[in-house]
């Protein structure tokens, strides 16, 4: 491989996937979803183009325009731009009619194909994102106690049977009660709609489908993770070793031990 191609959405990984991948001697080419990636992605790579969120036509077009053969898909793309106006080509049309549901990861697994049968292969992500996967064990200089630790092995076994029903990867739960299981609105909002529902003292417990396919974006926790944690009033965080990233490890460690919350992953 001399190339790898970065199809980005938002937030930071096309990013620190950009730097790894040009570290290890890459030439880094991005194709942008406009209404999601960043424009400092352009600082990161040797060449950028933009495209809508429904342009899988100019999409491979750019990829193939570059000369890419191997990719990853990374960043968030907001699950909402279904239900609003997109700009969509014909491709993208023909795409989403045959789509047997709209499941973000039903989605991901149909580019994933269209891309292969067009020469592009989607590597595992995890290739370039090496310095924030999360290994296994203790993370904050608190463990969890005795309750938040059933809570935990309460929340993960729920979880995982989220997961596979591929609805959402985060629970929130106190004294073995559901407070809160993610959809659509994502982590930090599941977050805080189980911290209100529990007046705080929740446990929040974030896992990896057992299927997961790892040629996309995992689960991600980041210092915004934290704000959210601290507004739900959490107290204990666990996670799945290997199947999460970790963003800023430094500042969402030092701000977990300054609340008081234990994190730890297994």
């Amino acid at each position: 491989m001399e190339r790898l191609g970065i199809i980005a959405g938002g937030g930071p990984l096309p990013v620190v996937a950009a730097r790894e991948a040009r570290m290890q001697g890459l030439k880094v080419v991005a194709v942008a979803v406009e209404e999601a990636a960043s424009a400092d992605l352009a600082k990161e790579v040797d060449a950028i183009r933009w495209v809508g969120a429904g342009q899988l036509g100019r999409l491979i077009a750019a990829l193939k325009g570059e000369h890419v053969t191997d990719a990853v898909m990374l960043g968030k793309i907001p699950l909402d731009l279904l239900f609003s106006r997109v700009k969509i080509d014909l491709a993208g049309l023909l795409f989403y009619l045959k789509l047997k549901d709209r499941r973000g990861d039903t989605i991901l697994a149909g580019v994933g194909d269209l891309l292969g049968k067009e020469g592009i292969a989607l590597h595992d992500c995890r290739r370039f994102l090496s310095s924030i996967v999360l290994r296994k064990g203790l993370l904050t200089a608190r463990a969890p106690l005795l309750e938040e630790q059933l809570d935990i092995s309460f929340g993960r076994e729920l979880a995982r049977s989220m997961a596979q029903l591929r609805i959402g990867q985060t629970v929130v739960v106190k004294r073995r009660t559901v407070l809160a299981v993610e959809a659509i609105e994502g982590t930090d909002a599941a977050i805080r709609r189980g911290g209100k529902l529990g007046n705080g003292g929740v446990v929040v417990v974030k896992v990896g489908r057992p299927d997961q396919d790892m040629r996309f974006d995992l689960p991600v926790i980041g210092p915004e993770t934290l704000v959210a944690l601290e507004d739900a009033g959490a107290t204990a965080l666990a996670l799945d070793a290997d199947h999460t990233l970790m963003l800023d490890r430094e500042k969402v460690v030092a701000t977990a031990d300054r609340l008081g919350l234990a994190i730890v992953a297994d």
